[in-house]
C-alpha cells in the first residue's frame, strides 16, 4: 500500500484539513473563496477581505476597521488510470478505479487597523495537500495505494501603510505537518512543525489600479515516523517557495479586471531518502525530480446591481511534473482553470462569496518501473471546485 497522509494537530482540525491538491503538484491555491470565481487571479492585490492575510498581507492596509473571513472549499479530483503494458511480479490486477475523492479545504482570517498606518491579522489555512488512494489489489500496488498530505498554516502577520502609494506586509508561518505512504510492501508514517516566512507589498499606482507582489518562503522538515509501524525513521523534505505579481484595476463604474502571475520553485523536492534513526542507513527513496512551475491567471467582475457581483476567469497552471517521473502517487499534469463565481454584498451583515472552477487536466503518461512492478498507461483526470466564504467587518 501507498499513502502519504499529513496530518494536523489540534484533533478538530485533523478531520478538516483533509485536502487535496488542485493546483501543480500537491500545492493548494484554494486559500478563500472569494478568489475562487475569478481564478485567483489578482490574488495579491484585490484586498478586499481578511483572506489578503495570505496572498499579499500588505493588502490589509486597504481594509477598514476589524475584519473576518470564514470559508471552505470543497476539491473533486478524479484520476483514473488505463493500463497500458504494465508488467512485473510484484503487479496486482485492475486499473485501481478513480483514486481521486472530495475533500474540504477550511481557512479563517481576521485583520484589523489599529492606527492609520499599522495593520495586524491572523489566518489559519493549508497551503499543501494531497489525497490518492486506489483499489488495494490493483496493477500498480508496489508502487502505491494512497497518499495523502495534510497541512495546517498558522500565520500571523502585519502591514505598514509608509504613504498613500505604498503599504508593505511581513508574516510568519507556523506550519505542521503528518505524512504517511504506503505500498503493499511497506508503509510510511511522519510528522514534522517548522518555521516559515512571507512578505508582500502593494502599489497603488491610482485609486482605480493596484498592484500587488509577495512571497512565501519554503519550509524544511525533518519528518520522524516509523516504517511498518515499529522501524524508526526520519526523512528531509523542503515544501517550494513561491511568488506572485498581480494586478487589479476598477475599468469602469460596474467592471473590474485583475491579472496573475506566479512561479513556484518546486525543484526544492528532488526525492525523499528515507533514513533509519538509529543507524542512519537509507530504508527506501521517494523519486519526485520535480521542476519549477508558473501559474498564469486573468480575470474580471461585474456590478449587476448595489449587492450583487458576478465573476469569471480562466488560469493556466504548469505541472512541475515531468513525464519521466510521474508516478501514480502524484499523477499531475498541467491543467486550465475555467472559473465561475458571485458575491453579495448585504452592507453591515457581511459578504458572501461562492465560486465555482472546472479543472482540464491534460491526459498524462506514466512508465514508472519500481519494486519490480512497470506501471505503463495513462490518466484521464479533471477536477470540480466549489468554494463559499462569508465575510464582515466592524
Amino acid at each position: 500500500m501507498n499513502k502519504l497522509t499529513l496530518r494536523t494537530v489540534p484533533a478538530l482540525m485533523l478531520a478538516a484539513f483533509s485536502s487535496v491538491a488542485s493546483a501543480a503538484a500537491f500545492q493548494l491555491w484554494e486559500q478563500n473563496a472569494s478568489g475562487l470565481g475569478n481564478a485567483y487571479a489578482g490574488s495579491a492585490a484585490v484586498a478586499d477581505n481578511a483572506s489578503t492575510v495570505f496572498f499579499n498581507p500588505a493588502g490589509m492596509s486597504e481594509l477598514a476597521g476589524y475584519q473576518v473571513s470564514l470559508g471552505v472549499v470543497g476539491v473533486g479530483p478524479s484520476y483514473e488510470f488505463q493500463d497500458g503494458g504494465s508488467s512485473g511480479v510484484t503487479m496486482g490486477s485492475g486499473n485501481g478505479g478513480d483514486a481521486g475523492g472530495w475533500h474540504a479545504v477550511p481557512n479563517l482570517y481576521l485583520s484589523g487597523r489599529l492606527t492609520d498606518k499599522l495593520s495586524l491579522g491572523f489566518g489559519v489555512s493549508s497551503p499543501f495537500g494531497l489525497a490518492t488512494e486506489y483499489d488495494s489489489g490493483w496493477i500498480g500496488k508496489a508502487q502505491t495505494i494512497k497518499s495523502e498530505i495534510r497541512t495546517v498554516n498558522y500565520n500571523p502577520s502585519l502591514a505598514y501603510r509608509i504613504n498613500d502609494k505604498i503599504s508593505l506586509g511581513f508574516g510568519v508561518n507556523y506550519q505542521k505537518i503528518d505524512a504517511e505512504l504506503t505500498n503493499s510492501l511497506s508503509a510510511l508514517k511522519g510528522d514534522d512543525s517548522a518555521w516559515g516566512w512571507n512578505v508582500g507589498a502593494l502599489f497603488k499606482l491610482s485609486p482605480a489600479m493596484r498592484v500587488g507582489v509577495s512571497y512565501r518562503s519554503s519550509i524544511k522538515y525533518t519528518l520522524e515516523g516509523t516504517l511498518n509501524g515499529s522501524v524508526p525513521v526520519k526523512a528531509d523534505v523542503e515544501l517550494p517557495d513561491t511568488a506572485i505579481l498581480s494586478v487589479w484595476q476598477q475599468v469602469s463604474d460596474r467592471w473590474e479586471a485583475m491579472g496573475d502571475i506566479s512561479y513556484t520553485r518546486w525543484s526544492t523536492l528532488n526525492s525523499l531518502n528515507v533514513l533509519s534513526r538509529s543507524s542512519g542507513a537509507t530504508l527506501g527513496t521517494e523519486r519526485f525530480n520535480y521542476d519549477n512551475s508558473w501559474r498564469v491567471a486573468w480575470g474580471a467582475a461585474y456590478k449587476a446591481s448595489d449587492a450583487a457581483k458576478i465573476k469569471f476567469g480562466i488560469a493556466y497552471d504548469r505541472t512541475p511534473v515531468n513525464d519521466t517521473d510521474r508516478s501514480a502517487r502524484v499523477p499531475d499534469n498541467s491543467r486550465l482553470w475555467l472559473s465561475l463565481g458571485g458575491q453579495w454584498n448585504a452592507g453591515r451583515y457581511g459578504k458572501i462569496d461562492a465560486g465555482y472552477s472546472y479543472l482540464y487536466v491534460k491526459d498524462s503518461d506514466i512508465n514508472m518501473n519500481k519494486n519490480a512492478t512497470l506501471l505503463r498507461g495513462s490518466y484521464d483526470a479533471s477536477a470540480h471546485i466549489v468554494g463559499v466564504q462569508y465575510s464582515v467587518g466592524f
